[in-house]
């Protein structure tokens, strides 16, 4: 059973792709492979406004990178995140956070 999950909080995405780059170096994946993949919405013009969002979506090679877990690492996609938007949490911490914060941009991904 997995213990740990990632909480992504898409308000805070910059569009960096630090988490892809710095995946692709640990699990050193092969060329079209990604444990972690930033996909770019926009620009688009919704109500007079322009919109372009970020949201990174981990893919089935993520496994949270729990062998650094078990050593007291962070992953390095939350360690190069500029945004801060991942974070690398037990379940309980997780639900505790999306308690506290029923109205944000959260997701949560458990591999």
């Amino acid at each position: 059973m997995n213990t740990h999950g990632m909480l992504i909080d898409y308000r805070y995405c910059t569009g960096c792709h630090a988490c892809e780059v710095s995946c692709l170096n640990e699990k050193e994946l092969p060329e079209g492979e990604w444990g972690i993949k930033v996909n770019e919405i926009g620009p688009v013009k919704i109500d007079g406004h322009w919109m372009w969002d970020f949201v990174p979506v981990p893919s089935d090679r993520c496994d949270c990178c729990i062998e650094r877990l078990e050593k007291g690492v962070k992953p390095p996609c939350e360690l190069h995140c500029l945004g801060k938007c991942l974070e690398v949490l037990s379940i309980e911490d997780i639900t505790k956070r999306l308690k506290e914060n029923p109205t944000s941009k959260l997701s949560v991904f458990i591999p």
